[in-house]
């Protein structure tokens, strides 16, 4: 099926053409003449294909009729990210040519003065992000009742984000007669309930089951340690052995790795850039547009370039931290392998992803296969290689001993004066000790007939049977007190 067998006006279809699409996606094929049919439509799709011309270029139909009012939009469509409503512009700009229509565009980091003077000149699409439009309807520079059609773009998103009761209070100030459209690649139980609460019996257009990974992207993971020096030298030697790399986008969690990771490949010599949501808007867009151009290969950025932007030739995506929430992955790697292309797919693993992995392999229902092959890293140092672990155990069993001993001459007393050992004059003060008597037993001859014992064993004790007691006069009497040894 061609474009010219959707209902679209001939407007629009000069201007498919001169882009140079001939066959609509699935998404297309099916939404448009829902669209165009006013209904209202329930979209799902993985990212990549196509979802924003499929409500992009019936609008386009449905707008060449009417005259937009001051401050009244006649259409909204709202998006999560400063860089999704950008994107979305562009495709008005590239499709509506040959239409006078008015397009504002309200996004954070731009003066409200630029922004409240668009509006007055009145409006025929409005796109935004919630935030802002939220912040001109308070001003009162904004009114959402002239709405004929709402869009709402990235649902999923959107409730990661946050946004979902920000999109009730918007839902609440359209006209309750509009038409609504809802795109999503992902259906949490959040997400369905909104459906079933601001959408009237929609048409539902699911080209493939939620959550879904495009089949022309190479998936893999490698293990690595817990270490964060371990991960920046896998991921360096992974960009420079890569086959076929032509660009990549390089993802992390958090805003502060985005910067790290930024400095740190600058530093080997890599051609990098970063985009995360605390740069300003300027910094942010000449970053993406440099890696567009093919300026920079290579872009870090965090999940804020996630979701639905339209980079057609990226040819690999690396997960530098592993997404603590799964649906996250989907959209990660739905960067690369878009409008057919293949692609490929990397996530640098730690023990502590274990489990993120896991709950990434159940919910796009494949395994995802290990770049090197082995076990992970976590296995591997779990416990120290059987040649070592019993002379470590050994040694740590004299170590105890030794203390042990000590510990049991100390329970067992003073040691008598003629029992101990005689200062060394000279000699090596580190030899061993000697051994010890644990409690006094008096000696059963003269002293004088004794040679000294110094490194001997104690010469066998007198019998209990012999005929005559020993002679202790000799002895002071402390000496002859009983001592008892503590167990």
């Amino acid at each position: 099926m061609s474009f010219s067998h959707l209902g679209l006006s001939e407007k629009v279809l000069a201007a498919v053409a001169a882009t140079g699409y001939t066959t609509p996606t699935p998404i297309q094929e099916q939404a448009i003449p829902h669209v165009l049919a006013r209904r209202d439509v329930l979209g799902i799709a993985q990212t990549g294909t196509g979802k924003t011309a499929a409500f992009v270029l019936p609008m386009l139909t449905m707008l060449e009729k009417g005259r937009a009012r001051a401050r009244m939009p006649r259409t909204l469509i709202l998006e999560p990210t400063r860089e999704l409503a950008a994107q979305v512009k562009e495709n008005f700009d590239k499709y509506g040519a040959g239409q006078k229509l008015n397009v504002a565009l309200l996004i954070g980091g731009v003066s409200f003065g630029d922004q409240d003077s668009k509006l007055t000149r009145g409006v025929d699409v409005l796109i935004a992000t919630p935030g802002r439009l939220l912040d001109h309807t308070e001003r009162g520079g904004l009114l959402l009742t002239g709405v004929e059609l709402l869009v709402i773009d990235e649902a999923d998103r959107m409730l990661d984000m946050g946004f979902i009761p920000d999109i009730e209070r918007i839902c609440k100030l359209v006209p309750f007669t509009r038409q609504t459209l809802f795109f999503t690649a992902t259906m949490p139980p959040e997400i369905r309930r909104i459906t079933e609460t601001f959408l009237h019996n929609p048409e539902k257009v699911e080209v493939s089951r939620p959550a879904t990974t495009a089949t022309g992207v190479s998936q893999f993971q490698v293990s690595v340690g817990r270490e964060p020096h371990e991960k920046r030298e896998t991921l360096r030697r992974l960009l420079r052995d890569a086959k076929d790399l032509q660009n990549a986008i390089i993802f992390c969690n958090r805003k502060r790795e985005v910067a790290l990771l930024y400095k740190s490949l600058q530093k080997h010599g890599f051609s990098v850039g970063a985009l995360h949501g605390d740069m300003d808007q300027s910094a942010r867009t000449a970053a993406l547009d440099q890696f567009r151009k093919g300026e920079i290969p290579l872009l870090v950025a965090s999940d804020v370039a996630a979701r639905g932007l339209d980079i057609p030739a990226v040819s690999h995506i690396f997960n530098f931290d592993v997404p603590h929430h799964a649906d996250d992955y989907v959209h990660r790697i739905g960067r690369t392998g878009r409008a057919g292309r293949t692609g490929t797919a990397i996530s640098i693993v730690t023990p502590l992803d274990f489990k993120s992995i896991a709950a990434i392999e159940k919910l796009i229902g494949q395994t995802i296969p290990r770049a090197d092959g082995g076990a992970p890293s976590g296995e591997s140092r779990a416990a120290p290689p059987s040649g070592e672990s019993r002379p470590a155990r050994e040694r740590e069993g004299s170590r105890e001993g030794s203390r042990e001993g000590s510990r049991e001459h100390s329970r067992g007393g003073r040691k008598p004066r003629r029992e101990r050992e005689p200062r060394r004059s000279g000699g090596d003060r580190n030899s061993p000790p000697q051994p010890q008597v644990a409690a006094f037993t008096p000696p059963s001859a003269p002293p004088a007939s004794r040679a000294p014992s110094i490194g001997r064993t104690p010469a066998p004790q007198p019998s209990q049977e012999s005929s005559e007691p020993a002679d202790h006069s000799h002895l002071p009497a402390f000496l002859l007190r009983p001592v008892r040894a503590r167990i």
